[in-house]
């Protein structure tokens, strides 16, 4: 954060909310999770250290039921374009990129640039607060006709590396490129990035080792969100590339396709590439055996970075043993909330409570946190499965009876065509609002719907 630290943040937070429906929701809820703990610290001061004991050896045997059957077998690629929203609009609008700007309204922002986070701005937080935060912050509307039109480009790219990648909204996807690497190591060849239509730095017929950074050109058109790397790293291109490429200069011969090294980090240096130089937006990704360790990684080296864990079992419980578990997917903040009652801040301390665990969240929950604490996670994209559920959004300011009528069409609308395009047709139909005051209600669920 710049010139602000967290108490101070968090100061200001309370203070602009204080007495709105924000503030009140908020109070709400805290007071609903502090009786959960205080309802689960009853129940631990009642466990017996016989009952620890024989939840440990239940544990222990679960936990190597789990670790035998680990999979490091996939390579799960997860791709988070940053600040989407906020970088659309700082492509399409220059004059935004050097300045702290949020995407949404003043009641609720959807996203915020990496200069408006230094402030504490951040999704999910109303804009009247992100205000008093940062007061020359610029909160721009929501385009999501803009937005989409930019997403299925970069979906575009993501299906010639996994036609079954997993999509999770606009901005972000799961892919499962072990088959593409395979293909990869039979010198398959990228005909789209053939040198004789452009070089890595966007010259024509052009291939030199050093020069594995975007043309000038190129960055150019990348919104500002901190002060760009490199996509590339200075070893992308192999020596035996090079000398391929003399070779075909001294015999007359074009060169026309560029075999790229085919170790996970260059493909998805390739994907990031291709998506910068399509969209001018960065993308930041992670590489691991799973799909929950390949979220984290894309949190790892963001903006415009990638990090990767290895599919060795030492590697993974590295990358576990110290990780907060506020950064595990799937562990909100209350959560985070109850478990630190229990003393539980790390995936370390995760794995040690175990038993504990078990005698205090349900099967579901205790399994889950197990296979965290070990580093586990599915393999199995969704489009492998049946889809479960589809669903569309939005987040306004208040309209009257017509404007929610026109409203409501654009949302079937805009589901209906996403249906569609997975050749899917819906069993039930729910309607669900949320007032002002946070609360969820007129929740209306048509029970046959085709």
């Amino acid at each position: 954060m710049q010139g602000l630290d967290k108490e101070k943040i968090n100061k200001i937070i309370m203070e602009a909310s204080k007495g709105s429906r924000f503030y009140e929701n908020e109070l709400k809820k805290d007071q609903q999770v502090n009786k959960r703990i205080e309802k689960m610290l009853k129940l631990k001061s009642k466990i017996t250290e016989q009952q620890i004991l024989k939840a440990q050896l239940q544990m222990d045997k679960l936990a190597m039921e789990l670790d035998q059957n680990r999979d490091l077998s996939c390579t799960i690629v997860h791709i988070d374009m940053d600040a989407f929203y906020a970088a659309v609009e700082m492509r399409d609008n220059p004059e935004l990129r050097d300045k702290p700007i949020a995407v949404g309204s003043l009641s609720m922002l959807s996203t915020s640039n990496y200069h408006a986070r230094r402030y504490g701005v951040r999704a999910a937080m109303p804009g009247f607060i992100a205000k008093k935060l940062c007061p020359h912050l610029t909160i721009v509307p929501l385009n999501f006709k803009k937005y989409k039109e930019v997403s299925k480009q970069i979906r575009e790219i993501l299906a010639e590396y996994d036609p079954q990648f997993m999509p999770m909204g606009l901005d972000e996807a799961y892919l499962n490129i072990t088959e593409y690497l395979e293909e990869q190591n039979h010198c398959y060849k990228r005909k789209d990035l053939s040198t004789s239509k452009f070089g890595l730095n966007g010259k024509q017929n052009t291939v030199t080792s050093d020069e594995s950074n975007l043309s000038e050109d190129m960055h150019s058109c990348s919104p500002v969100l901190f002060d760009s790397g490199t996509l590339i790293d200075k070893q992308t291109i192999q020596p035996s590339l090079l000398l391929e490429e003399q070779r075909c200069q001294e015999s007359s011969v074009q060169l026309k396709s560029l075999i790229l090294e085919t170790s996970a980090e260059k493909v998805v240096n390739e994907i990031r590439l291709r998506i910068e130089q399509k969209t001018g937006l960065t993308a930041s990704a992670g590489i691991a055996p799973n799909m929950m360790l390949a979220k984290m990684c894309s949190d790892k080296n963001k903006p415009n970075g990638q990090y990767r864990i290895p599919p060795e079992r030492d590697a993974v419980m590295d990358f576990i043993k110290k990780l907060a578990i506020r950064k595990v997917p799937g562990i909100g903040k209350v959560t985070e909330k109850m478990l630190k009652a229990l003393e539980i801040e790390t995936c370390t301390e995760l794995y040690q409570q175990r038993a504990l665990i078990s005698l205090l969240f349900s099967e579901i929950s205790c399994h889950n946190f197990l296979e965290i604490s070990l580093g586990l996670g599915s393999t199995h994209l969704e489009r492998d499965g049946e889809r479960k559920s589809m669903s569309t959004e939005r987040t306004f300011n208040e309209i009257n009876a017509s404007e929610q009528y026109k409203l409501c069409q654009e949302l079937c609308s805009d589901l209906a065509q996403d249906l569609k395009k997975e050749g899917l047709k819906a069993r039930t139909v729910t309607l669900k609002l949320k007032n002002v005051d946070f609360e969820i209600n007129g929740c209306k669920s048509i029970g046959f719907f085709n």
